[in-house]
Parts: structure tokens; sequence; C-alpha cells
């Protein structure tokens, strides 16, 4: 065969190829593309309107000038809505047990797209890496050392420091769980038994959590009369550790207490003056939720639920608690026993959902404090409950949301809807802010509430790639209606799922389109840096 006729087959193919490459339709560059939403970039800047264009799991491009429609695989138009950042809660109940909620329904239909597990007194998984590594949740996520979890396992409930050669077994621990992925070291200092560490404990664990450029998380010691007290001692942990400090759940706990946040507050901005790295968070409720041992003197519960008994067992050891819980119970629920509301009453669930005043009644006893404080042991010797404490003034929660540097979180449980009677900040913490505290009352504005809810927390967990609309950045992004968004929760009726967001996207895979759950579950878990 001669080389002409070679040369001319070439062309002819040549011919060809460049032939279909002409008519192919050229490659789109983007996989999503949201037009016309008013952009709420998580900065804190003002909201302006423009195009935003996701590629993969990056958000790479926002144009105010708009991006052509026929740029993007997919086209949402959100003329009228807002695009955020998606929301990072700072701490909810879900170390242990997001895997059987991989969903996530009632925190997604909030706008989150990432739950921070600070551990508090609940376990810590472990080994924390193979937990990390099985998880398929809809959600990103991030998990903390937890103190409580690192001392049971070396001291168990014992009210006393640990030995030198104890201690060096927990900071081994924190040591561990850092290196699987911990973000920094939490504490739940008013629980048993973190509520026995001395304060030179924390600060050795916090150490070890600094050294790997994690945080220090607490819910401080005492929220009431000893609310003072604690954020010193968080400062000093924070100042001894040479670490970042946070404090989850900012409140002012007994009406004696009420306006404290002012004095808090001022030492918050004291400590940053002074060179050290202090934030906070807060739920938008002026109601707690938690078990039943914070009515009781924490010496009371040493060794268990056994050791317990044979205290109560013993008439002068028994006067002794409950003249103890009278003080404590004032402190915690003030004069009134409905202001406790059973969430989970094992001994007798068909007291779910209602008050300890409900219970007295139906006994047959006097509506009086001594009533409830022997009725509440007499629940805490049957297996004790959990329950609602309305407790908290609202100026409070509006001074402590105002601050700077405060954050948003829900310190939720992960539900199955219609299960228990969950306080309703599980279903509609962050939607209240946006209703109420920035729609209604106007204490903050929408771009100062969104940087609460984003970039703040993703600086301060170190997720530098994640919390603002900006190119380059993960594409954790929420559609809402800011008109429309409302928590629907009460705390009579708490199954009420939040409504107004209408598009979630988490590493720019959807997991909600058209305000429907789509059953993705692209969530990843966020380790340090």
């Amino acid at each position: 065969m001669s080389s002409d006729h070679l040369s001319a087959k070439a062309r002819i193919v040549l011919l060809l190829v460049t032939a279909l490459a002409t008519s192919a339709p050229a490659q789109q560059p983007y996989d999503l593309l949201l037009t016309g939403g008013t952009v709420v970039d998580g900065s804190g800047a003002p909201r302006f309107t423009a195009d935003v264009a996701i590629r993969g799991d990056r958000i790479v491009r926002v144009d105010r000038a708009g991006i052509p429609a026929g740029d993007a695989k997919t086209v949402v138009n959100v003329e009228g809505l807002v695009v955020a950042p998606g929301f990072i809660d700072n701490h909810a109940h879900i170390a242990t047990n997001i895997h059987r909620y991989p969903l996530a329904e009632n925190f997604v239909r909030q706008g989150i797209t990432t739950i921070i597990a600070s551990l508090h007194s609940g376990d810590q998984p472990w080994p924390l890496d193979a937990y990390m590594a099985e998880l398929e949740v809809a959600p990103n996520v991030g998990f903390f050392a937890g103190h409580s979890w690192t001392r049971e396992r070396v001291l168990g409930l014992a009210n006393r420091a640990p030995t030198p050669e104890e201690l060096d077994r927990m900071k081994a621990l924190v040591e561990q769980s850092m290196q699987q992925g911990a973000l920094g070291l939490s504490t739940g200092l008013l629980y048993v038994p973190a509520n026995y560490a001395r304060t030179e404990e924390i600060v050795e664990l916090a150490k070890v959590a600094a050294r790997r450029g994690g945080i220090y998380v607490t819910h401080m010691r005492d929220e009431g009369p000893g609310l003072i007290q604690s954020v010193e001692e968080t400062i000093r942990i924070a100042r001894e550790a040479g670490i970042p400090a946070h404090i989850n759940h900012h409140k002012a706990v007994g009406a004696a207490q009420f306006g404290w946040s002012r004095r808090t507050l001022a030492m918050i901005d004291s400590a940053r003056a002074a060179g050290l790295d202090v934030t906070h968070d807060l739920y938008p409720y002026t109601a707690s939720s938690t078990g039943s041992s914070i009515l009781f003197p924490q010496w009371s519960l040493e060794g268990g639920r056994e050791a317990f008994a044979r205290r109560m067992a013993d008439p002068a050891t028994r006067a002794r608690v409950e003249t103890e819980m009278r003080t404590i119970f004032r402190e915690r629920a003030g004069e009134s026993l409905a202001s406790i509301q059973f969430r989970v009453l094992r001994s007798d669930p068909k007291y779910n959902g209602k008050t300890l005043a409900d219970l007295v009644k139906d006994r047959r006893l006097p509506n009086t404090i001594a009533s409830g404080i022997r009725t509440v042991i007499e629940l805490q010797l049957a297996g004790g409950f959990s329950a609602i404490y309305h407790s908290m003034d609202d100026e409070d929660v509006k001074r402590i949301l105002a601050h700077p540097l405060s954050m948003i979180e829900t310190d939720g449980d992960p539900v199955g809807y219609g299960e228990g009677y969950p306080h309703p900040r599980s279903y509609g913490a962050f939607p209240r802010v946006l209703a109420r505290y920035v729609r209604e009352l106007k204490v903050i504005t929408l771009e100062e509430a969104i940087k609460k809810m984003t970039s703040a927390p993703a600086q301060r967990i170190g997720q530098r790639e994640r919390g603002l609309i900006r190119e380059g950045m993960y594409a954790d992004v929420v559609v809402f209606d800011a008109e429309r968004i409302q928590d629907l929760a009460t705390y009579t009726d708490p199954h009420r799922y939040s409504v107004g967001v209408i598009h979630l996207f988490v590493n720019g895979v959807p997991v909600i389109r058209d305000a429907a759950l789509t059953g993705e579950r692209p969530g990843r878990v966020l380790k340090r840096g």
C-alpha cells in the first residue's frame, strides 16, 4: 500500500474526529448552579445577590454578575431565598449513637451540615478512629476526647484525685484520642465523676490536647450560684494549659443568678484582652435538659447506684441529703414542682412529658419542695430520670446571644420522630434564633446570626475550609426562606420539624432538595486541621 493512500486515510480520520469534536456539546464546568439567591456568606459582611457554582465537593465560583445556566449540569433557581454556609452545631449528644440515626433528620432540617460531639458526661467511642471509619451519615461530624469517659476508665466513680500513675494513664488516653482525630478535650464538670476532678487534673489533660493543636470545651462546674467561679476556672485552664477554651451552653441558672451574664461576659472580654482565646455558645431557650443527678449533692452519688442506696438507707445521711437538696432544688428549679418536666422516667413511663407536680399530685402528696425532694430521691433509687428544667431568664439569653464571641448549639439529641419527650432544642434551636431573635426581636442581624452559626464555629474547631460561601471552600450550603424559617417544636409537643429550609448540601451532595430528604449520606468526619 502506498504512502499516499495512508496519508489520505489519515486525513479522512482526522476530519471525522474534528467533526465529532465540533458537534459534541461543550463540557459543563459545574455540577450545580444556584442562581439569583441572596448570599449571606458567613463572614458577617452585608448580604449580596449572586450565583453560586459547585463542582464536586467544593464551591468553585461566586459571581454577582451571574453565571450562564448552560455551564452547569443542574441549575436551581433560589431567587428570594438566602444562600448561606451550612450551620455548625457546636454541641450535640451524638458521640455514640449517630450511626443509629444516619440521616439526622431533626438536625439537618434545621440547616445543620456539621455536628460536633463535645463530650460532657457521656461515653466516648473507642477506639475512636475505628468508629469514625465506619460512619456513613448525612452531616459532617467531629469528636472530642472526653474527660468523664477517661476518668471513669481509670478511677471509676471514685471521689478523689488520681495518683501520679493514674494521671499518666489518663493523659495517655487523651493522647491516643487526639492521635485518632479528636478535636480537643471536653469536660462535663457538673456531672459525676468529672465533678470530682480538681482544676489541676483538667489542666494537665488539657496540656496534652494543646500539644496536638486541640481546644478545650467545657460544660462548666456550676451554672448557678457557682457560675462566676466556674468561668474563672475555665479561664484558668486556658491560661495554665496554654489552650483555646470554649464554654458550651453559657447560661445563668436560677432566679438569684438572673442578670449574671453581664459579669460572665465581662470576664470573657477581660480574658481576651489579656491574650487568652476564650469563646462560648448557647441554645436559645430558657429551659435546660439533663439527668436527675444535678438535683443531688455530688458526694451522695459517689460509687454509683448501690452506694447511693446504702446512703439513703441511713437516716442521718438521708436527712443531710434532703437538707442540701433544698438549696439545690431552688437553684435548679425554683419554688415550683411544675418547673421539672420528665423526659424519660423509666420507672414510670406514663409520666414522660408530665411534671413532678403531676406525679406528686397523683401520689396525693402536698405540693411542696419537701414532697418533691422525697419523691425525687425515690425516683433516683429506681434508676433516675432525665428532665427539662425551666430555670433561666430570656434577658440573659438575649445578652449572651448578642455578644460578639457567642455561637450557637442545639445541645440536642438525635431522635426518631415520636420517640420520647426531647427538649425542643433538638428540633428547633437554629431556626429559633433566626425566627425569634433575628426576625421578630431583632436582637442580632441576619448576617451576625449566620456568622455565629458558620465561620465562627468552623474556625473554633480548626476547619478553615468550611463556614464561608467562598471559592475553594467545601460545599456545605443551606438555602432557606428568611421570612418563613421557624421552629415549631414546643416543650409539650416536641416532635415537630422546623420549616423554611428548602435545600441543604453537604460536601456538594444534596441532603435536602425542595424541603424533602434525599437519603444521601455524604457526611465526613472532621479532624483537627
